[in-house]
């Protein structure tokens, strides 16, 4: 495995300080909800694969929001790996890794972000080329304290903590010399989207764009 393993990986983590990380039960609402994002400054969104309606609400804000860069999330195996890569995800996020799904990701073209939470995780998915990484569960597997601890005997691997990340602590990470972007629902609200107040969540998407 060669680090360009995640090719394109790079520029679609620098595209804004934030990644929305959603859970989409209505189709209806993928798209407007989508291009609230956008029109806050967060092109980067991240679709977990947690609804039955995941994958439709993907096809739909690729084929219609011009600017979005999507990426599926919740992404455990090779199968749904691939459907990623069949409608035509930027990226997959998967909240850890075995070796099932990084021999997969070996044949297929969308870059993955393995998550890691400890040195020993974050090291053996070095091996295998990945320097960006998703830190999760980032609060509960010790916050910025322990992401800046890794920071010195692996400055190799840029992380995207996400995992119980706010608004407040959002900052706390983005000083960190390994976080490259942080992932976080606090913008994506499930009142605010079944109140399909789409205004309010581009304040909000507002908001979190001014962090970087």
């Amino acid at each position: 495995m060669t680090e360009d393993v995640q090719t394109g990986m790079d520029s679609i983590l620098k595209a804004a300080p934030v990644i929305p990380v959603m859970v989409i039960e209505n189709v209806a609402n993928a798209v407007p909800l989508a291009r609230a994002l956008i029109k806050g400054g967060l092109p980067v969104l991240e679709i977990t694969l947690r609804t039955k309606a995941a994958l439709e609400c993907i096809r739909a804000i690729i084929a219609e929001v011009e600017g979005a860069i999507v990426g599926a999330g919740t992404v455990l195996d090779g199968k749904k790996l691939k459907e990623t890569e069949h409608i035509g995800c930027a990226f997959a996020v998967s909240p850890g890794a075995t070796k099932t799904l990084l021999d997969a990701a070996e044949d297929v073209i969308v870059p993955l972000l393995p998550g890691s939470a400890s040195a020993s995780e974050c090291m053996s998915l070095m091996e295998r080329g990945y320097r960006f990484q998703k830190f999760f569960p980032a609060e509960a597997a010790g916050g910025v304290p322990y992401l800046a601890s890794l920071a010195s005997p692996l400055p190799q691997v840029n992380f995207c903590p996400t995992g119980g990340v706010t608004l407040e602590s959002a900052p706390k990470y983005l000083k960190l010399s390994n976080v490259i972007t942080v992932g976080g629902s606090w913008m994506v609200p499930r009142k605010l989207i079944e109140a399909r107040d789409w205004a309010g969540i581009e304040a909000l998407a507002r908001e979190a764009a001014k962090l970087g």
